[in-house]
């Protein structure tokens, strides 16, 4: 058995779930079992803050963050910034 945590957070708040789960297992396997409310609306996941496939196994200790869309374009975000100078 291995054990993970899984992670999804917005602004004002934060959802975590820590699984044991077995060797072997996947990230895919992990946000399943998870079940965090919004997980599905996540485009992409990390582990431990790099970007990973939903078929890369886990280790144990690992964590799991569900990364959710941008809310705004960072290129615009900066044009903006640059304007108002």
């Amino acid at each position: 058995m291995i054990r993970v945590e899984v992670v999804l957070a917005w602004p004002e708040r934060a959802a975590s779930r820590l699984l044991e789960l077995a060797e072997g297992a996947t990230v895919a396997d992990a946000i399943a079992a998870a079940a965090i409310e919004g997980s599905d609306a996540c485009p992409a996941v990390a582990l431990h803050g790099v970007v990973a496939r939903g078929d890369q196994r886990l280790h144990d200790g690992d964590r799991v963050e569900l990364l959710r869309p941008l809310l705004a374009d960072p290129k615009d975000n900066r044009r903006r910034r640059a304007k108002a100078r």
